[in-house]
């Protein structure tokens, strides 16, 4: 596996504020803190390396993220705890047309969407973060497209739905939800990819090119992200190789 999965990356305009919500919420710690960026990560037990990553917002949040997170619960006790506990933290009730459904739908400090779910059997196993869910108007092809990259094989898969877990079954499923005005294009929600230290960049991104992948040239990247290779999948989604040196010296 030449590639792996990172990171869930926020774009934020207080990325600590953003980033000691989530800590708080998911019971999870601020690992890292330095001027452009704040990491939170589980422990050992609460699933394989998922960790968020909280940057300096570019662009202004417009519309519906295309990615977001969904919450795991185990009884619907927990459930209203942890909807009560998110707002007490500074989230907020949102409607984005869920209708009639039973898990609820929230929006953190920086109105990023994420949902805190009712209890399912497939999730009694993941930790906090159920599931790390993208919106998209092909999730068999989308879903093939992040196989190849994070090298978690599929689960399920179908016209609406389609979903990957690592290799060890263990952590966050990644799922993939037919969305058909899912846009394109960079939000501030993102996947980003880390290589293994021994692993030759330029081939990594000819294989990610071959699964669909295209380069964004960005003529003026931010400081200390210009060695940072930013890419998009086969639906525009933006997404960062990051190079394996800094990313294993601040894992």
């Amino acid at each position: 596996m030449p590639t792996r999965l990172a990171c869930v990356v926020f774009d934020a305009d207080r990325p600590r504020l953003v980033a000691d919500f989530w800590a708080e919420l998911l019971g999870w710690s601020v690992t890292l803190e330095c001027p452009d960026r704040v990491d939170v990560a589980a422990c050992e037990a609460d699933g394989p390396g998922l960790a968020l990553t909280f940057l300096p917002a570019l662009r202004a949040k417009i519309g519906k993220n295309r990615l977001h997170l969904d919450l795991a619960t185990r009884s619907l006790d927990h459930q209203r705890t942890q909807v009560d506990r998110a707002l007490a933290l500074g989230a907020r009730r949102v409607n984005i047309g869920q209708g009639a459904v039973p898990w609820t739908v929230l929006a953190d400090p920086e109105g990023n969407e994420f949902c805190v779910l009712e209890p399912r059997e497939e999730y009694v196993d993941t930790g906090a973060v159920a599931a790390i869910v993208v919106d998209t108007r092909d999730p068999a092809r989308l879903a093939e497209f992040w196989s190849v990259a994070t090298g978690w094989p599929f689960t399920h898969r179908g016209a609406r739905l389609a979903g990957l877990r690592s290799p060890a079954g263990l952590g966050s499923w990644l799922e993939f939800v037919q969305t058909p005005d899912a846009g394109s294009g960079r939000t501030r929600l993102h996947l980003d990819l880390a290589s293994f230290p021994a692993d030759n960049q330029a081939a990594e991104v000819a294989r990610l090119h071959a699964a669909g992948a295209r380069t964004i040239d960005r003529a003026a990247p931010a400081p200390d992200r210009e060695t940072d290779l930013v890419l998009a999948d086969p639906e525009d989604n933006e997404f960062r190789l990051l190079r394996s040196a800094r990313f294993w010296s601040n894992a």
